[in-house]
């Protein structure tokens, strides 16, 4: 072969190959370079893009992805889950639970529970931290699980704060009819924003400084508008308008924990898990008792909120548990400038059949809700004093100065038939409680970040040290240090007072056992001895957030070696071997 032939075919790949190394520029730090699955995380997907998404990032890593429906929507739709884990079988290790979307309108949960996914997924390969934590846990990640309501609030006309509920029929008004009186688009503009009217008896004033803006005049100032609600038509012919739309009810208010009927707990439909979606993530939980931790993402405000959603339920959030929740939520206000860590009923108002609840007090499980996008990401400052995280009209001059005026439909004259000459205009669905796309992907990076920090805490059970002591006549001693090296205990304390999950057991493989005691002071030699098992395996109710039990066994033998079986709801199950130290 001619050598200037050989020469070119043996340097020409590693000229193509440092030819596309320079084209992709210099790595941004934290994210994947060169993903295999290329996904914008700036903007909003439907259930048929979500679904694509999902099967994408399978696809890609299938050693480390299984996607499975879990059940359908009232509407007939799959509830899409993603199972991610590294190795072994999902069930025998600590799991970490993700849902997004419950409430239709509150949609970017979908996109940074993707964004988890992908994140997880894609720097696996680089990144240490991502092997070790799916090496140890599982990712169970549910995008959406409110499908027909978001589908329907991206494609219908809807406003920012509907629709709350699924799409089950339901008579609101109480006339025999169902879901008669919707909103209407008067101005075909495809959106639906306010109506107002000039009157002598209104209270509102346009905002001197911003004539988009309605406020109310100060007392002893005359007014010059009337609000009238949002574009709707009297379409039944009783009075009122837009007072039977889609639903209404409250998926977060269908389960099984404090539930309360609709004249308490307005939403709450007809009996706990009485909804189809609810139905199927409650038996998907149920036969996954290893899930340790959850977060739900919620939207609005920023924050990152604990139980108990109302006042009665204190009892459920002993002192130990909410020191736990303490560290992750105090350390998540620094992940996510804005946010701050708030308790439902406390900070927020009172919740009686939540998921999160349900979560932590009917599973044992550490439960966040993160209420995503806030005020306080628009400008880099906090509001004047006095104005608190859901009145602050910031969001006028940030759509005029960021987002050049796309967020605001102008005020414009119309021929009402009921209230006669008025003006629609105001801001878009997607606006206030929903990220701008740049600010979505910056936020969704952070609160994968807090999730994971949350997940990396669940419990992982590590067998420390194992020592032998001769006791005469052919019998030894065995104790053996059990460490939970992270924060989150195997058992919330509510979880150990009601027994809602199996204690943790600790299992000597050696068929020479005639005793086994949980170690009350080892030194001392005071012990517990085990009732109702093999002598080789121990039970304990807890092993504590970053703390240790002492077990012993008596063994006839002298043994050097330990096969040491760690078995726990939420710790996870594995086996430790190693050789035994003599005291």
């Amino acid at each position: 072969m001619n050598k200037y032939i050989f020469i070119a075919l043996t340097f020409f790949p590693l000229a193509i190959f440092s030819q596309k190394k320079e084209e992709l520029g210099l790595r941004a730090l934290g994210t994947p370079h060169n993903p295999k699955v290329q996904i914008a995380w700036n903007r909003y997907y439907n259930y048929t893009e979500v679904t694509d998404i999902c099967r994408r990032i399978q696809k890609a890593y299938p050693n480390l992805v299984k996607m499975e429906s879990i059940g359908k929507s009232f509407q007939g739709r799959d509830i899409w889950a993603l199972t991610i884990t590294d190795g072994g079988k999902p069930e025998n290790k600590p799991a970490f639970y993700i849902d997004g979307n419950i409430h239709s309108n509150e949609i970017q949960g979908t996109e940074i529970a993707l964004y988890t996914a992908w994140y997880l997924t894609e720097n696996h390969k680089d990144v240490k931290f991502i092997q070790d934590l799916l090496k140890e846990k599982t990712f169970y990640i549910l995008p959406t699980i409110n499908p027909d309501g978001r589908d329907d609030f991206l494609k219908n006309l809807n406003n920012a704060n509907t629709p709350r509920s699924g799409l089950i029929p339901v008579d609101d008004d109480g006339d025999g009819l169902l879901d008669e009186d919707d909103f209407d688009d008067l101005n075909g503009d495809g959106e639906i924003t306010l109506m107002r009217r000039k009157s002598p008896t209104g209270r509102y004033i346009p905002h001197p400084e911003d004539p988009r803006q309605m406020i109310l005049a100060k007392p002893g100032e005359a007014g010059e508008y009337e609000l009238l609600g949002y574009e709707g038509l009297d379409n039944d012919g009783d009075g009122f308008v837009n007072e039977d739309r889609k639903g209404y009810y409250d998926p977060n208010r269908d389960w099984g924990w404090n539930w309360q009927p609709d004249y308490i707990q307005p939403g709450a439909n007809k009996y706990p898990f009485s909804l189809p979606e609810s139905r199927a993530i409650m038996e998907f939980i149920m036969a996954r008792p290893n899930i340790a931790g959850s977060q739900h993402y919620h939207n609005y405000s920023g924050m990152f909120l604990r139980g108990p959603g109302s006042e009665e339920d204190q009892f459920v959030f002993s002192p130990s548990d909410i020191a736990v929740y303490d560290v992750l939520g105090k350390t998540g206000e620094k992940m996510i400038p804005g946010y701050k860590y708030l308790v439902t009923y406390k900070d927020l108002y009172s919740v009686y059949g939540g998921l999160s609840d349900w979560m932590h007090a009917g599973r044992g499980v550490t439960a966040f809700v993160n209420e995503l996008m806030t005020s306080y990401l628009l400008f880099d400052k906090q509001p004047a004093p006095g104005i608190g995280r859901f009145d602050n009209n910031e969001f006028y001059e940030f759509d005029k100065l960021l987002l050049f005026g796309d967020a605001f439909v102008e005020w414009k004259p119309y021929k009402h038939p009921n209230y006669g000459d008025i003006e629609i205009g105001g801001f878009k669905k997607n606006y206030v409680r929903n990220h701008p796309g740049f600010l979505l992907e910056q936020d969704a990076h952070r609160n994968m970040a807090f999730t994971l920090f949350h997940a990396y805490h669940t419990p992982k059970l590590e067998v420390v040290e194992v020592k032998s002591k001769a006791l005469g006549n052919g019998f030894t001693q065995i104790t053996a240090t059990i460490a939970n090296t992270r924060l989150i205990p195997t058992h919330l304390s509510h979880d150990v007072k009601y027994k809602i999950n199996p204690p943790n057991y600790i299992t000597l493989k050696n068929e020479n056992v005639i005793a086994g005691l949980l170690m009350e002071n080892a030194d001392f030699n005071i012990g517990k001895e085990q009732k109702g098992n093999s002598p080789a395996t121990i039970e304990v109710n807890n092993i504590a957030g970053m703390s240790s039990v002492k077990v012993r066994w008596i063994v006839r033998g002298s043994p050097k070696n330990y096969n040491i079986e760690l078995k726990s709801a939420k710790g996870g199950l594995s086996t430790h071997t190693g050789n035994i130290k003599s005291e």
